[in-house]
């Protein structure tokens, strides 16, 4: 199998190329990724010398480099998108034209042959906030933000394709996933890495925002068997079933970094900030015969070891232009904000 992984120098592209060619040797993978910021040719690093690895610099936007880069394989997995909620507050215009427009390109060149699968990585944001339960697969899509509208707009599209044209897509839903090269825009790796350096902990509100926090590794290796093993036209939601809110993922940050409670900043919430999400898995439970094996506890004491041993490649990042959004984004609210409650 030859497989096109879009966003695959991101966070959960790069895990799961490194993953698919570790446990599948008959496998050959390329990357296409156009490197912005959050895509890093440095999370590849390894897999450089593999002969059945290749990269290509390139926008899923871009109809030529698709072509090019499509050639000769028969799986898609798009990863490729722009993900962070409060960029996507900021500014929707690159959501929507990477998380909906790249989609339609993707798929006009993958139809244009016989393949065997396209698999559309999205979101549980795209239910919107649920109070109580878990969503289905057969909810109704209520997205809160540009960003979740975004990919909510890019799953439809791509369903559409399978109504339409008989393409073989298959869209998985995944929970908040933590892990090995997160970009440090988001809770878990901005902690951390802020704990470490004896930095302010910027958190939301009043903190009890909750959400269902899945290891990088086991949502990888719920998509290689969805590769396998799932139908076209199916829809899978894959989560942890391990619902922590912030403040609680917080202080387990604190304890295992042994960074101090006063380094927490409570500041203003951020527009919409939706109050939960929770997934029923029961669906590849039963059809894919997939089911999360790394508790929260384990998984980030794993993601903070990482973290330690890899300050080259976090401060790297952290310095630039994430330290100018970082800025942008926290100095005044983390100068008007209280003590740590």
């Amino acid at each position: 199998m030859r497989l096109l992984v879009t966003g695959g120098a991101g966070f959960i592209g790069s895990n799961f190329t490194r993953m698919a060619l570790k446990n599948k040797p008959d496998w050959k993978v390329t990357v296409l990724d156009k490197l912005t910021y959050a895509g890093r040719r440095e999370n590849l690093e390894d897999l450089e010398t593999n002969p059945r690895f290749t990269f290509v610099l390139g926008d899923i936007c871009d109809e030529k480099a698709v072509s090019e880069a499509m050639e000769g394989c028969d799986t898609v997995v798009n990863f490729a998108a722009e993900t962070h909620v409060d960029r996507s507050i900021d500014d929707a215009s690159s959501f929507v034209r990477t998380d909906i427009e790249g989609v339609r390109v993707l798929l006009e060149e993958f139809r244009k042959e016989k393949r065997q699968l396209f698999l559309q990585i999205s979101t549980d944001e795209v239910y919107g906030s649920v109070e109580k339960g878990k969503s289905l697969e057969t909810d109704q899509l209520a997205p809160r933000s540009p960003y979740a509208a975004s990919k909510a707009g890019g799953e439809l599209l791509a369903m559409s394709y399978w109504t339409t044209y008989g393409v073989p897509v298959t869209v998985t839903r995944a929970s908040n996933n933590y892990g090995p090269f997160q970009y440090p825009e988001k809770l878990i790796p901005l902690f951390i890495t802020n704990a470490i350096t004896g930095e302010p902990l910027p958190l939301y509100g009043d903190g009890l925002n909750r959400r269902d926090w899945l290891f990088v590794e086991d949502n990888c290796r719920a998509l290689i068997m969805v590769i396998e093993k799932s139908e076209p036209g199916r829809i899978y939601n894959i989560g942890a079933g391990q619902e922590y809110n912030n403040r609680e993922v917080t202080s387990s940050i604190l304890e295992i970094t042994g960074a101090d409670k006063s380094l927490v900043r409570y500041i203003e919430d951020r527009p919409g900030h939706d109050r939960r999400y929770a997934l029923n898995v029961s669906l590849i439970e039963k059809e894919i015969g997939w089911k999360a094996s790394t508790g929260f506890g384990e998984g980030l004491r794993k993601t903070v070891d990482w973290y330690s041993s890899n300050s080259v490649w976090w401060q790297k990042v952290k310095s630039g232009e994430f330290r100018e959004y970082y800025l942008s984004m926290y100095h005044d609210r983390l100068a008007n904000s209280g003590e740590s409650k």
